[in-house]
């Protein structure tokens, strides 16, 4: 096999690297990640659990992600990125099958709500500890193998295979459900393991690993501020946008409840259609991540702070529709510039830091975007709004 670049010429293209393999695993594991939050619903109600149960067993992924993300990272910058990668998408796979073969079961034979919540929990929060490896570790391989000038278009390709997963995952899930709840389980559950085969025969097998003495990057290091302010605003923005927006459609829109939950449903799928063709959009612009997330965010920043003027259905899309072509800008080049800022050795730890502070936005968006709801209805919009212009703007070297 051809060998990765030497430290003489850092960040150069190798002949056996190829886009495709992380491609299909980002779309394969996304698509799962979501066909479970679609049918959490369902199967909560089936087995008993209270709302905030299923919540909860949605929010642990992310939580163990926050918590592993980081350590994964580093690990891959020590032991090679094809051996954590490996370890974290096979983790993910035995979990998330697990995890299946739990509600399955669960399903057959109803156990008392406490297991069933406890079983739910246990393992979705196994399976986002492993799953917080292949994002970080991913973007690193990315950064080993692509020239900085072309990272943030990269970073956006994976972009857009996650964003088809997360469009295709509720829907599939969705139409096999329709025969029963166990069959989009059964099948979901076998999709890691297609990934893991797909990595495990195309992921270059040689790779540089850091010095054992190399200082470990730490948190605080000046080069990411910048970086991690502006991923933690864009997955803080996106999640206050995802659970306020069926109470916007019922308080501001004055539609029943059925009428809210579609809008609040097309919504969600503009955003996904958005989110795919602002990021195919920056594979053929060519421009710095520091020009892409100044763009981006004020494009975001107007779509949300338009929704404070949305009185009908049509409004609400198109803002939503804007907002996320911006972040469809935003979230690659945020990648990119984290990757442009540190030294080969730090790539991985890079990753997993940036990772992080996606989880820690997805964590904190729900609770603050709810709490500001209570003043106005378009309170959460206007907060992200700021937000996002601000982190744009944020003075930094490029």
């Amino acid at each position: 096999m051809p060998t990765l670049p030497g430290p003489e010429t850092p960040g150069t293209s190798a002949p056996a690297f190829s886009m495709k393999p992380l491609m299909f695993e980002t779309f394969t594991c996304t698509l799962t990640m979501m066909s479970f939050v679609a049918l959490i619903g369902p199967i909560a109600r089936v087995l008993g659990l209270a709302p905030w149960q299923a919540g909860l067993a949605v929010t642990v992924g992310g939580v163990t992600w926050v918590l592993f993300a980081r350590s994964w990272g580093a690990a891959s910058d020590r032991r090679g990125r094809r051996r954590v990668l490996l370890q974290g998408v096979g983790g993910f796979a035995l979990a998330y099958a697990a995890l299946c073969a739990f509600m399955v079961a669960a399903l057959r034979h109803p156990p008392p709500v406490w297991l069933a919540f406890a079983g739910v929990v246990a393992l979705r929060g196994t399976a986002g500890g492993f799953y917080a490896a292949v994002p970080a570790t991913g973007a690193a391989l990315v950064a080993d193998h692509v020239a900085p000038d072309r990272r943030a278009g990269a970073m956006a390709t994976l972009g857009a295979a996650s964003g088809v997963g997360m469009m295709a995952g509720p829907g599939i899930a969705g139409a096999l459900a329709a025969h029963s709840l166990e069959l989009p389980l059964l099948i979901t559950a076998l999709l890691p393991f297609i990934a893991l085969g797909v990595m495990w025969r195309w992921l270059p097998r040689a790779e540089r690993h850091a010095a054992p003495d190399a200082a470990t990057l730490r948190i605080t290091d000046a080069r990411l501020r910048r970086p991690l302010a502006v991923a933690f605003a864009a997955m803080f923005s996106v999640a206050i946008a995802q659970v306020v927006v069926g109470f916007f459609a019922l308080d501001r829109l004055h539609l029943d409840a059925a009428a809210a939950a579609r809008a609040a449903g097309m919504a969600l799928t503009v955003v996904g259609v958005a989110l795919i063709l602002a990021q195919l959009l920056v594979r053929s612009l060519g421009w710095p991540p520091h020009r892409l997330i100044r763009i981006g965010g004020v494009v975001s920043a107007m779509g949300f702070g338009s929704l404070l003027f949305a009185h009908t259905q049509a409004a609400l899309w198109g803002g939503y529709f804007v907002a996320a072509a911006g972040m469809g800008w935003v979230f690659p080049s945020v990648t990119a510039l984290a990757a442009n800022a540190v030294q080969a050795h730090e790539q991985g730890a890079t990753a997993g830091t940036v990772g992080a502070a996606h989880g820690l936005g997805m964590i904190a968006g729900p609770l603050v975007g709810t709490l500001v709801y209570d003043i106005d209805p378009g309170a959460p919009y206007a907060l992200i709004a700021v937000l996002l212009a601000l982190a744009a703007l944020w003075p930094g070297r490029k």
